[in-house]
């Protein structure tokens, strides 16, 4: 099964909606100064949940391909990574496994819950391939997952809003964390901080779109690109293409 026939197949089996990702990088104004911005937007946006940290590990092929689909802004890409929330190191609880894929400006998530995993300077890629083994993931998919390498961890905090209509999200994703992380000998070391920037995302089904102008002409920066995996790929392996 190629690439692209998997990719077809497993959005098939999934019934969430393609929606728009529009992001902002900002380092212009504080972070509380965007909040304040977002809390005053005429759309009325509240916060829900708590803010909590997001700890992502990213998988990519020997050659880095889904890194160049990105920096190249390949229309249709996809990008693989375990995501979990709060402590980053020791027993995780509760990860899974996402596939993000884009088609053109449009993205979806695919989601996998895999088994707990402790992380640790003992993990390596053959632990990270029992971990899919024993996880109720298509038999397709683990089969590709084996020819991934772990090439890197990164973690932010994140806060969550919503407006009043309940339509449209924003997130905001501060104190930026890039680890290396390697399939054997993981010392984490090697970190990167930054903490000069802040990435807001603005979050909302396509068949809104034409009403996500209200939203950001409201904002006083521009909307950006974007990409933690590219960004920490490049703080730490100094690679850029």
């Amino acid at each position: 099964m190629t690439d692209m026939e998997l990719r077809n197949s497993l959005l098939l089996k999934n019934l969430n909606k393609y929606r728009y990702e529009r992001k902002f990088s900002i380092s212009s104004i504080t972070k509380p100064e965007i909040e304040s911005n977002v809390n005053l937007n005429p759309l009325l946006f509240s916060e829900i949940y708590h803010e909590r940290y997001i700890n992502n590990i990213y998988l990519d092929t020997n050659n880095l391909s889904f890194y160049n689909e990105n920096i190249v802004g390949l229309a249709n890409r996809i990008k693989v990574r375990i995501r979990w929330y709060g402590d980053l190191f020791g027993l995780i609880r509760k990860p899974v496994l996402e596939l993000k894929i884009k088609d053109g400006l449009l993205g979806r998530k695919l989601t996998f819950p895999i088994r707990s995993f402790k992380l640790d300077n003992a993990f390596n890629s053959d632990l990270i391939n029992k971990i899919f083994l024993e996880s109720d993931i298509p038999i397709e998919l683990k089969m590709k997952l084996k020819l991934l390498d772990i090439c890197l961890l990164n973690r932010y905090s994140r806060k969550y809003f919503i407006s009043q209509n309940k339509i449209f999200r924003i997130t905001i994703d501060s104190d930026q964390a890039f680890i290396q992380i390697n399939n054997q000998n993981n010392s984490f070391s090697n970190r990167h901080y930054n903490d000069t920037e802040t990435i807001l995302e603005l979050k909302y089904d396509d068949s809104y779109d034409g009403d996500a102008s209200y939203i950001t002409n409201y904002f006083p920066f521009r909307m950006t690109k974007n990409s933690k995996y590219v960004s920490g790929m490049q703080y730490i392996y100094h690679i850029f293409y």
